[in-house]
């Protein structure tokens, strides 16, 4: 367990109570955790942040475990997309975007859903996840393959297929179904109107002016910052294609293991900036610990202005925080667990209704519960906040704040010995431990008992 310090290097004041709690909840026998680092703001000031776990795992001694500290990062998942957006906002305002533009103008050929011909296309759209895309054709394409984000996503594109893409239920604008893939397009609209590679542009756009160690491309890291990057866990096995865990096996490396070398560069010799937005992942792969989620999340919650420099205007951060999209309740629930909605999904993988708002890049938390279901954050209720989550290989994490009463509380998972599946929330649609973790920050630092 890693001692906590603000970025300045002051020691917070102790709070062993919490300290047990959570680390009961890493090395818990039904579900273990390889790592925890969490961190929580209470009047706009940060009160705790403590790490547990490894890192980095030595399976065969040990003994040469490297535990998680103040400084490591972690692949953030779907965290990412918020950050992506602070990018968008900045290049709103510097007048290279317009949120409401057809995006064929930045791309260079028409985009459009084929079953809506009529209906262009926005960054607004993209960015509330109303603009028709779909994860159901793929939302990654590598490099070796030479395709161009146009031959995806274009009727007649060596990558079309079947266009599975694109929604036929509703336009762009009014439907709501959570996607990656409007996160690529995003990612080439941005190098379109810079001529920038995604990754180094988000460095020179957010990253560098907030002096956030961390980025969308571990290559680029420095020695000292990659050996920072936690490796992502779970003890889990494909036997015949099928899942298998297995609580009292090793750890198994999902991503970011870089023990025995660096990884290596892109070889993008024959890229042409623009093209493929996917191939830096600005729906999922950026890294970074939380102690930096915390500078983006002071920053929002002092409308855009971070230890005195302003990073986005007062005016920008309130429109990316408003609400685009909201949840009508009208639907009925229909066969295979998701919800026939008039104006939108809420549901997040099986059943798990957990989305009811969302803004611009992000996600509105109304403190609406139910077992399994909702977005409640606390056990109590009563804390609405703004912000991400994230899941992706072992990864669990969560980035929430109210910027009223200035309150705010990160987690970062770095893998799970137990599927997750298997212990769904109380009073939410997170899972329980989530739960647990969210709930003890809350009880025991933001907003303890008088």
């Amino acid at each position: 367990m890693a001692d906590g310090k603000t970025k300045s290097g002051a020691q917070l004041a102790p709070n062993k109570t919490l300290d047990a709690a959570l680390e009961a909840i890493v090395n818990s026998a039904a579900q273990p955790l390889s790592s925890l680092s969490v961190l929580a703001v209470k009047a706009g000031k940060t009160v705790y942040h403590k790490q547990f776990g490894a890192k980095w795992i030595d399976v065969a001694n040990p003994a040469n475990n490297k535990p998680a500290d103040a400084a490591t990062m972690y692949r953030i998942a779907s965290i990412s997309k918020l950050v992506t957006t602070l990018g968008v906002m900045k290049l709103v305002e510097m007048g290279k975007l317009n949120l409401d533009e057809d995006v064929s103008k930045y791309l260079g050929y028409t985009l459009r859903n084929p079953h809506f011909a009529d209906t262009p296309i926005t960054l607004r759209q993209m960015l509330s996840h109303t603009s028709s895309l779909r994860d159901d054709g793929g939302y990654y394409w590598e490099a070796s393959l030479k395709l161009g984000l146009r031959d995806v996503l274009l009727p007649g594109g060596v990558g079309y297929g079947k266009g599975a893409m694109w929604a036929r239920n509703a336009k762009p604008g009014v439907y709501f179904q959570y996607a990656n893939l409007p996160w690529g397009v995003i990612g080439s609209v941005m190098e379109s109107v810079t001529g920038e590679r995604f990754d180094r542009l988000m460095r020179r756009l957010v990253l560098d002016p907030m002096a956030l160690p961390g980025g969308f491309h571990p290559a680029d890291l420095s020695d000292a910052d990659l050996a920072n990057v936690a490796t992502l866990y779970r003890k889990r096995t494909e036997v015949n294609g099928k899942e298998v865990w297995n609580s009292s096996g090793p750890w198994i490396p999902q991503v970011d293991d870089h023990s025995k070398q660096r990884p290596a560069p892109r070889a993008l010799p024959d890229y042409k900036i623009g093209t493929n937005g996917t191939l830096f992942g600005p729906q999922g792969n950026c890294r970074l610990s939380a102690a930096g989620l915390a500078e983006i999340m002071l920053m929002l919650m002092n409308d855009g202005v971070h230890r005195g420099k302003v990073i986005l205007k007062p005016a920008t951060v309130a429109e990316m925080l408003r609400e685009q999209w909201r949840h009508n309740g009208k639907g009925e629930k229909v066969a295979g667990g998701s919800n026939g909605d008039p104006n939108g999904e809420a549901d997040f993988g099986s059943a798990r209704r957990l989305m009811n708002a969302w803004g611009l890049g992000n996600q509105h938390f109304l403190d609406i519960t139910g077992a399994g279901n909702g977005d409640r954050l606390v056990r109590a209720g009563g804390y609405r906040a703004y912000g991400h989550l994230g899941d992706a290989w072992g990864l669990k994490s969560a980035m929430v704040f109210n910027p009223f009463s200035r309150d705010g509380m990160i987690y970062l998972i770095g893998g799970h010995g137990v599927d997750p599946e298997t212990t769904p929330g109380e009073y939410s649609g997170m899972y329980r431990h989530e739960e647990k973790i969210l709930d003890a920050l809350y009880t025991l630092a933001v907003n303890p008992a008088q």
